[in-house]
């Protein structure tokens, strides 16, 4: 049979049987018509949200930007009429001395008022902005009752280095990985567009957090792992290893959730969206977080895995079906137990401020490790972690399965048992 001649060459396909190859490309072929279904059923309406009350400017509307630079900057006595206004020269002198403050003046670059200046003044204190002459900041165009224009402070303009800091990413990515990184950046593109166009929309609009994070996640995955590592049998195992991680993931995040009674108003974004998008589920916010949270680490695992498994077939055609499992299965646990690290250690990176606080607050540390923020982060780490660990042995099976399809009669010669028991 042609299934049982050798490959030399490695890095050509190997020798697989019909049965598994259609069998998963059909799971993989149904799972993704359900996802397209699910995704015309999900998809958001054209439903008006007002804008929230923190976010609108004076008149109702949106908050309006325009950049500006700091051109002179200095400490001095405050109180100048010309606080915030549009100006062509110099601002008015304080009307006395009674305090001093940081006095910026802007040159205003863009908008109406283009070529002119204002003027901020800015008390010192926490969570102030220190201005230096030189710096590009966005300030915010309003206007006061009598319809005067006026500006305030917004935040730094960050659009050039960030730029430059994403070109350089991508450039070193594009440069190392070649066309399979510039088909990674493609992926990273497609699975942010998907988030902004489908699942914030989705979550909005009031639709159910779990279909929505479970549908939005097989749509990237399936463009991701697709485009990075190509249309094969070699992606497709470590694909149906993630989708089925996936549901794991989303099963044990809402026992998790229900079970721990988070409700995630510690955190104050959720409290604002809370209050102002009263239809919005933050218990949904939280499964939508975990379930999304969780599809990077396990992408990784995955496809590490199911290399293994094939590179692990394609050096040795007499291993068996059990050998080459138990030869990727070692290389899994190493990679869950460095991944477990990373998992974790990234969400406590993002909750060092708040620790920080709790370990001056004088609270026992199980109060700390059981209120709602901390708690959050922990059974994020914790399905995280489960799914993990459950994707390693899942998509390894798979792949071997793949690899070494059953049916075909496995080519095993004594004497080379013989070495490998010895080994």
């Amino acid at each position: 049979m042609s299934e049982h001649h050798h490959h030399h060459d490695h890095s050509g396909p190997i020798a697989i049987g019909h049965t598994a190859a259609r069998v998963v490309v059909g799971l993989l072929t149904v799972i993704g018509v359900l996802v397209l279904l699910g995704t015309v059923l999900l998809w958001p309406s054209e439903q008006h949200i007002d804008i929230p009350l923190p976010m609108q400017n004076a008149g109702g509307g949106a908050v309006q930007t325009e950049a500006g630079t700091v051109v002179m900057q200095d400490v001095g006595p405050c109180g100048s009429a010309s606080i915030g206004k549009v100006f062509v020269e110099k601002p008015e002198a304080p009307r006395n001395n009674a305090y001093t403050c940081q006095r910026s003046l802007i040159d205003i670059e863009s908008g109406p008022h283009k070529g002119n200046k204002t003027l901020f003044e800015i008390p010192p204190g926490p969570g102030q902005p220190d201005l230096h002459a030189g710096d590009k900041i966005r300030l915010v165009r309003q206007t006061d009752p009598s319809g005067t224009p006026m500006y305030s402070f917004e935040d730094y303009s960050r659009g050039l280095p960030l730029t430059l800091i994403v070109v350089a990413f991508v450039v070193v990515i594009v440069v190392v990985a070649r066309w399979r990184g510039l088909r990674a950046l493609l992926g990273l593109v497609f699975a942010f567009a998907v988030l902004v166009m489908f699942l914030l929309p989705a979550l909005l609009d009031g639709k159910p957090a779990i279909p929505v994070a479970l549908v939005a996640g097989a749509l990237i995955l399936y463009a991701v792992l697709y485009l990075a590592h190509g249309v094969n049998l070699r992606t497709s195992s470590a694909l149906l290893g993630t989708l089925t991680s996936m549901l794991v993931a989303a099963a044990l995040s809402w026992v998790a959730i229900e079970m721990t009674h988070l409700t995630g108003l510690s955190e104050e974004q959720n409290t604002n969206v809370a209050t102002y998008l009263e239809h919005v589920s933050i218990t949904g916010l939280l499964l939508a977080g975990f379930i999304i949270g969780s599809l990077g680490v396990l992408n990784d695992v995955t496809i590490t895995q199911a290399s293994a498994a094939f590179e692990l077939a394609a050096i040795d055609e007499t291993a068996t079906r059990r050998e080459v499992f138990t030869a990727a299965m070692r290389v899994g646990r190493d990679h869950i137990a460095s991944t477990v690290y990373t998992l974790v250690l990234a969400y406590a990176g993002g909750a060092l401020p708040l620790l920080l606080l709790f370990s001056v607050a004088g609270r026992s540390i199980r109060d700390v490790l059981t209120g709602d923020a901390v708690a959050i982060e922990i059974a994020r780490s914790s399905v995280g972690g489960i799914a993990l660990a459950l994707s390693v042995p899942l998509t390894t099976a798979i792949a071997v399965v793949l690899a070494r399809p059953f049916g075909r009669r496995e080519q095993v010669a004594p004497p080379r048992r013989a070495r490998h028991a010895r080994n």
